[in-house]
Formats: structure tokens, C-alpha cells, sequence
């Protein structure tokens, strides 16, 4: 995430990390507001409530539980290289990722 962080900040943009754990200081220095939630993957759920898109990059299990809770609240989801599932619109571009979840 922290390369996603780093694009968004060249960009202009204002970046909020919503952590799993409760220490502030294993967030990434390109964030400009740090959430540590201590929710563990249930902070999945708030990240997917609190979006009005999401992108999902790669993924793991935890990747997964987002799309989920995204795709069930009626949120778009966006995805790279990740999860293969219906709902999920998929780019090869970050650039065309970022276009698409900005058209909500």
C-alpha cells in the first residue's frame, strides 16, 4: 500500500491509512492521516463502508474480504492483478484502475 500511497500523494491527493493494529508507527510516511484501528481484518469491513470505490491490488485472503464487503455494499471494485470474481472490473493499468473507480 505504500506504493499506492506514494502515487496518490504525487498526484495531489490527501491519503488515510486505516491499520489493522494499534501501533501508529508501522504506517508508511506517505500517509497524511493514520487510523490504527486494532480491529486486526475486520478493519477490511471499514475500509469497504468508508469507500465510495475500491481498487484491489493483488491480494491474499485479506484482499478478498474487501472485495467482498465492497461488492455486497454495492461499492465499485476495481482490481489489478487480483481476485477473479464477478462484480470485480478489471484493468491492467493503475492508471485506467484509478480512472474508473474516480467514475462513481
Amino acid at each position: 500500500m505504500e506504493a499506492a500511497c506514494r502515487g496518490a500523494k504525487k498526484g495531489g491527493g490527501t491519503t488515510v491509512g486505516i491499520l489493522p493494529g494499534q501501533d501508529k508507527s508501522v504506517a508508511n510516511r506517505f500517509l497524511d492521516v493514520v487510523v490504527a484501528t486494532g480491529l486486526g481484518h475486520a478493519r477490511n469491513f471499514i475500509i469497504a463502508v468508508t469507500s465510495d470505490a475500491l481498487i484491489a491490488v493483488g491480494g491474499r485472503y485479506g484482499t478478498l474480504s474487501e472485495i467482498a464487503a465492497g461488492l455486497n455494499l454495492g461499492r465499485k471494485v476495481v482490481g489489478l492483478n487480483t481476485w477473479n470474481i464477478p462484480g470485480v472490473i478489471t484493468f491492467d493499468s493503475p492508471a485506467d484502475a484509478v480512472k474508473s473507480a474516480l467514475e462513481v
